[in-house]
Order: C-alpha cells, then sequence, then structure tokens
C-alpha cells in the first residue's frame, strides 16, 4: 500500500518517527539497552543487551527473544 497511496504512505512515516522518538525517550530511561541505536529492532545488539541486563519492565513479553529468557525451555533429553 505504501508504494499506491499516498495516505498510507504518509501514515507510515509518521508512525515510524513517533516510534522513533519514543524510543530516544526510553533510551533516556533504561540506556543499557541501547534502544537509541537499534530503536527496539531485533539486533544483536539488542539481544546481547537482553542478555546481559535481563528483561525490563518495558520489554514486550509476545517478543520471542524476550519470551525465551523469561521462559526458558528445559533441556531436551
Amino acid at each position: 500500500g505504501d508504494s499506491k497511496v499516498a495516505a498510507i504512505s504518509a501514515a507510515s512515516i509518521l508512525a515510524k518517527t513517533a516510534r522513533d522518538e519514543l524510543m530516544l525517550q526510553l533510551h533516556e530511561q533504561y540506556p543499557l539497552y541501547g534502544f537509541a541505536d537499534h530503536k527496539g529492532y531485533p539486533t544483536a545488539a539488542h539481544i546481547a543487551a537482553l542478555r546481559e541486563h535481563g528483561v525490563s519492565e518495558i520489554h514486550r513479553r509476545s517478543f520471542k527473544p524476550v519470551r525465551e529468557l523469561l521462559f526458558p525451555l528445559p533441556p531436551a533429553g
């Protein structure tokens, strides 16, 4: 839709801009997680920060790496 409807394209830009601003604010509150750099996307740096510092109250529990840290599967066998 972005390439065909100007309103969808504009909404996408506004949503990304708002998300980026929120991530900068969260970075100020939670600098250990690097939100200013990865903007909450599952980069290697974000996953490493989760493993090193644990899950914060703002992390989405449905995000697979967060879920796996909170509820690790028992070892196979």
